[in-house]
């Protein structure tokens, strides 16, 4: 359902929406989402949610700017040029795009190994997080933590260990709390991470303390290559938290989650840990049909979910922009051109950016060594200088 409102003249250009002049635009929209799923909560999030034309095409952007990214990534991957592991967050986009439209930098935000597209929301350029990847000096970690370690301003990664980031998440909630501050740490996971024992342990901590902490769960379905429902007693991750209220959002709806997130600020602030399940497509289909030991059953299992998910974040997005006439077909197209264009640049540049040197594998071991500090080698003879 869809209501316009003040519908003005030509706005004056910016790069930011490369807007035509000549032409008129709704201002603002209000659109319907899908019903909230709710688990010890008489009160949810609203279903209606109203955006102004430039917060619109901004989630666009941003969502537009992780779905490119991680592209070319999967590109550099084939070329050979990002090494290791790679885990790419292909049609999660709108999860990290609205939580973060929802909440302040002040915030923190703690997640898995599924985290190019939260490291860009929280601030890091597209050439910081390209070049990580590639293992390069202009990465946000300089390099040294590559897809699944990288850091900025109150975002604690990207973690290796399958559900290691909720009981720390859950610490720096302690901290914000310790502090006397106003602001809240949200934790990601994924299904597959959701029954581990520390999770539940993270809870019982998090309620005891009442700690201001969004547990969130990004159910794509799939954990590595095993289907949820084959690994989880309960696939209603949002009721998983038992004494802790949840909400089930859907996750390819950048407005849900964002309306979802602002609810569970409030809500942490007040009366201690929420936790949301984001509902999202299965992976890049590439990843879902690679897997050879799959049984003729669940392949075709799949092909019931996809038939039934037809909806991508960016598609549902754009559809919504083009309806409410926030924008046309071709403000749309030049976004998609200038973001093309800036992701290809980045990755570009990565792939010539310099390698650290040698040395740069004895530094960031200590907080402020002492100006003497050495550090020794895999040799024991080693023993280099740090910083």
């Amino acid at each position: 359902m869809l209501t316009l409102s003040n519908v003005v003249g030509p706005p004056s250009r910016s790069w930011t929406l490369g807007l035509l002049r000549g032409c008129s635009y709704a201002t603002e929209a209000t659109f319907e989402t899908r019903p909230f799923k709710l688990h010890k909560l008489e009160n949810g999030p609203s279903t209606s949610v109203k955006i102004t034309k430039e917060e619109a095409l901004q989630y666009y952007r941003d969502m537009l700017v992780i779905q490119q990214m991680e592209t070319k990534a999967h590109e550099m991957c084939m070329e050979r040029v990002i090494r290791g592991f790679c885990h790419l967050y292909f049609r999660q986009e709108a999860v990290a795009v609205g939580v973060e439209h929802a909440i302040t930098k002040e915030d923190a935000v703690i997640t898995s190994h599924r985290a190019h597209g939260w490291t860009y929301m929280r601030g890091v350029s597209v050439l910081g997080i390209m070049a990580e990847l590639a293992g390069r000096a202009s990465g946000c970690a300089k390099g040294k933590g590559g897809s699944m370690h990288m850091y900025c301003t109150n975002f604690y990664g990207g973690n290796g260990i399958v559900g290691a980031q909720v009981p720390l998440g859950a610490g720096i909630a302690f901290a914000m709390k310790y502090s006397k501050k106003s602001n809240v740490c949200v934790t990601v996971y994924g299904d597959g991470a959701a029954n581990q024992g520390q999770i539940f342990e993270a809870f019982n901590m998090a309620k005891l303390l009442d700690l201001p902490c969004i547990f969130v769960c990004e159910n794509n379905l799939y954990g590595m290559g095993t289907l949820a429902e084959r690994a989880s007693a309960n696939t209603d991750f949002y009721k998983r938290g038992d004494y802790i209220p949840g909400i089930w959002v859907d996750g390819v709806d950048v407005l849900a989650v964002k309306s979802a997130t602002e609810f569970a600020k409030a809500f942490v602030l007040k009366n201690g840990p929420i936790l949301l399940e984001a509902s999202t497509y299965p992976r890049y289909q590439i990843y879902l049909r690679g897997d050879i030991f799959r049984s003729r059953e669940e392949v075709l299992k799949l092909d019931e979910i996809a038939y039934e998910w037809t909806r991508e974040p960016i598609r549902d997005m754009k559809k919504r922009i083009l309806s409410a006439e926030l924008a046309t077909v071709d403000d749309l197209q030049n976004i998609d051109n200038e973001i093309r264009q800036e992701v290809k640049v980045a990755a570009e540049r990565s792939k010539i950016d310099p390698e650290l040197p040698v040395e740069e594998v004895y530094t960031n071991i200590y907080h402020q060594p002492p100006p003497d500090f050495r550090v020794r080698g895999c040799d024991p003879t080693i023993k280099a200088a740090t910083r």
